[in-house]
């Protein structure tokens, strides 16, 4: 796995968080991160504070706010361990020690991968779906880093709604 892969899954896990409340739903790259690294899989109560945090965080970065102060704080309170680690084979650098509590340990992971991408880690690109009622975040993986709602729903919606109001003009 690149580097730049390692940045964009903790950066899905720091979405699925923001998003939802949740993290590791069983088939998400979060429930194979957290099994991978002896993390159980946390209550959305114990991850409440954390979702704000990053909330602040992700919009900030997603507005283009050049100082970032979610994202310095989320540092504050989720100082990253950064150590290197072998566990599949190749030496790359972690952000958490495995078997951490689970909040620390994603507030570490997160906390670290918003910080490159503040910084400008032009690989990782975060939205804010663009749909009428709709604020959840999402990674732009998409060839040209154009996309613009989080799922094909708001997508939809937004493209029927268009359709009627033009209809009705």
């Amino acid at each position: 796995m690149s580097y730049v892969d390692y940045l964009g899954n903790i950066t899905l896990l720091a979405v699925e968080v923001a998003n939802t409340g949740n993290a590791g739903d069983q088939g998400t790259i979060a429930h194979a991160m957290l099994a991978e690294h002896q993390v159980a899989r946390p209550a959305a109560a114990e991850l409440e504070p954390l979702r704000r945090l990053l909330r602040e965080a992700l919009g900030q970065i997603v507005a283009g706010d050049h100082r970032a102060e979610g994202v310095s704080t989320l540092l504050n309170h989720y100082p990253p361990d950064m150590h290197l680690s072998d566990h599949d084979g190749l030496l790359h650098l972690h952000f958490a020690r495995d078997g951490l509590p689970p909040v620390r340990w994603i507030g570490q992971m997160t906390a670290a991968a918003l910080a490159h991408i503040a910084t400008g880690d032009p690989a990782v690109t975060l939205g804010r779906c663009a749909a009428a009622g709709c604020d959840r975040f999402f990674v732009d993986q998409s060839r040209n880093r154009t996309r613009r709602f989080c799922g094909g729903a708001c997508a939809s919606r937004t493209s029927v709604a268009a359709f009627r109001a033009r209809g009705r003009a």
